[in-house]
Parts: structure tokens; sequence; C-alpha cells
């Protein structure tokens, strides 16, 4: 146990799935630094997303990332240790501007001066890292001040008021006999993790046919992403509930998982809200390195699109043909589907 005086301000991952991918490590320096007073630093969407937690105290949060800014709103509060899941130069600069007087994170971004205790991620060459589980790329820091790193669950809750709320939204769910399947279709990092629309669509009505399922599209407020869940709706022959036309919170969208027997996704953030949910789930692998998102969830079935070219790691793919993602087929993703929604001797609890 640390002493009550203890400040310790925890800055957070931007991307919201890595926000999720950091929560073992939360949790490990919750329990670590007990009596201390933990406040968590991030963007308003990871923080909608982490809440409610037991890993902390306080929040603050901040939309512009300006260093000078952020170390002046950091400095009144007087915090002995800054933790940096946050990989910028940036984030470095601001707890240093700050004077917070211990600053552990890792060497990246050629901000090692900046920081009292650096850890160094693993290489393959002089310029890239070696493909591992950004969990345990997390957990690492935790381990390196002293706490204990053994379980690598990812953990959310709901709020029980966004519970509610979601179920007023969407009641129809509720009234359906079939499984509730969530399908993601969108992603953040680009266009080159997609999976082509019409075969989410195609999926979706086999879905609907074999088992009565109602299907839930679920996408961002992104533009390209409202489109793609337009194009899906648009190419199936059924009705599907399209969050492109009746958006959720982030709160809500946490409960809506909370309650799918099936969640299909691109490899995206939200995928990581489905396996922190203890959901099964079928994720689709193309442009990336599966090894980089690894939570080793029994529930999980991971179709990686082998092509070539793959993994380029690239937003967008540069070849004539999307090789990667069009390798997975609609037979493939069935398949894996009817494994996880007929396997009900393991059935996941929420």
């Amino acid at each position: 146990m640390h002493n009550t005086k203890d400040e310790i301000l925890v800055w957070l991952p931007s991307p919201m799935g890595d926000a999720v991918l950091c929560t073992p490590a939360l949790r490990a320096i919750r329990e670590h630094f007990g009596s201390s007073a933990i406040c968590f630093l991030a963007r308003p969407a990871v923080r909608e997303i982490l809440s409610p937690n037991p890993f902390n105290d306080t929040w603050l949060t901040f939309q512009n990332g300006n260093p000078f800014k952020i170390a002046q709103m950091l400095r009144p509060r007087k915090f002995t240790q800054a933790i940096l899941f946050k990989n910028s130069f940036a984030s470095a600069l601001a707890v240093f501007l700050a004077q917070i007087p211990s600053r552990v994170g890792y060497a990246r971004e050629g901000r090692a001066p900046l920081l009292t205790s650096r850890l160094h991620p693993p290489k393959i060459s002089l310029a890239g890292f070696k493909p591992s589980s950004m969990i345990d790329y997390y957990l690492a820091i935790a381990s390196w001040i002293g706490c204990d790193t053994f379980d690598r669950n990812l953990e959310l809750c709901v709020d029980p008021r966004h519970a509610e709320t979601f179920k007023a939204r969407l009641a129809e769910l509720f009234e359906s006999r079939g499984p509730i399947v969530v399908m993601v279709p969108g992603g953040a990092f680009g266009p080159s993790k997609c999976w082509p629309p019409d075969r989410f669509a195609r999926t979706a009505d086999w879905l609907i046919l074999k088992y009565g399922a109602e299907v839930v599209v679920s996408v961002s407020p992104d533009a390209a992403e409202k489109h793609i869940a337009n194009m899906i709706q648009q190419s199936s022959a059924n009705k599907l509930i399209n969050l492109a036309e009746r958006p959720l919170t982030l709160g809500e969208l946490k409960a809506l998982f909370s309650h799918a027997e099936l969640v299909i996704s691109n490899d995206t953030g939200p995928r990581h809200i489905a396996v922190a949910l203890r959901r099964k789930i079928v994720t689709l692998f193309g442009p990336n390195d599966p090894a980089w998102t690894n939570s080793g969830w029994e529930h999980e079935i991971q179709l990686i699109g082998r092509a070539p070219c793959a993994p380029c790691a690239r937003p967008v793919c540069r070849e004539k043909q999307h090789l990667c993602m069009e390798a997975i087929t609609v037979q493939m993703v069935c398949d894996a589907a009817k494994k996880l929604i007929e396997n009900n001797t393991e059935r996941c609890k929420p």
C-alpha cells in the first residue's frame, strides 16, 4: 500500500480500442497503488467508453492536445507520478513542463530525455517494432513500476442508466426470440480493414434465415462508416437495425454489445468492447497482424485473409484488388458464426 498523499496521473491512449486494451494494466495499477489517488487523463470518448470503472478516483479530459495548455492544467494538481500509456512526444513534454517528478513511459518519438523512467519496446529492426499484443505492451509499464500483471483479461462495465436508455431506444430487440447479432463493418484505421459491405449483407440474410436473428449494423458517426452501413442495408433482403439512422452513445453501445449473442467485426475498436464484455465474436483480419491485438479470448474466432501482400499495415490498399479482405468468404464467416451460436454448452456470461 502506498501513501495516500501520492497523486498519480495516468495518461490513457487516445484510440478507443487501445484504451480498452489498456484495462488490464489499469486494473493492475489500481491494485498496486491501493491507497493512492489515481487520476485518468483522456479524451472525452475514452472517458465515456471506460466509465464507470473501479480503477481511478478522478478524471481530467482534454480536446486540444497542446502540451503547454495541458501542462498548465496539470501543474496545480501537484501530481507525484505520471504513467504514460500514450506514446506521443507531446504527452511527455506536458508532464515534464508540469514538473511531475516521476515520469514513466516508453522511450519513443524522441522523448526519452523527458522521462525519468524509460521502457524500450522490442524491435525487429531499427525502424520496425516486433508484433506483440498491445495488452502486454501496456502491462509491461505496470510491471516496470512493481505491479502484478498476471491478469490479461479486458474489462468494461455498463452504466445502468445507459442500459435503460438503450432498451428504450431499441425496444424491438427484446421482442424477438432470435439471437441479437451485432455487425461492425467500419474501422477508424482506414478502408483497408473493411470487409465488403455486400458480404456483410449476405451474412446478415443467412443469420436471419437460419436463426431468426436480429441483426444490428453498428457504425460510428463518420460519414464513410454511415455510407457502409447504408450499403449493407440496401444489399440485404431483410430489414436490419441500422445505427447510422439510429445512433447510440458510447455508453449505450456498450449496453447493446452486452446483450449480443454474437459480434462480427472488422479488426477495429468495438471488437475490443465485445471481448471486454465477454461476447462471442468473429473477427476479420486483412492488412494488420493479429498478434498486435491478441487477447487470448476463448470465444473469439479469427478469420485471416491470406494474401501475398499481407499484412501490410496500410490504411488504404495499394493493390488493384483488395486481396486480403476478399479472401475471407461469406461461407467462412457463416461457418464461424454457426460454431459460436450453436456452442450453447459454453455460453458467455454478460
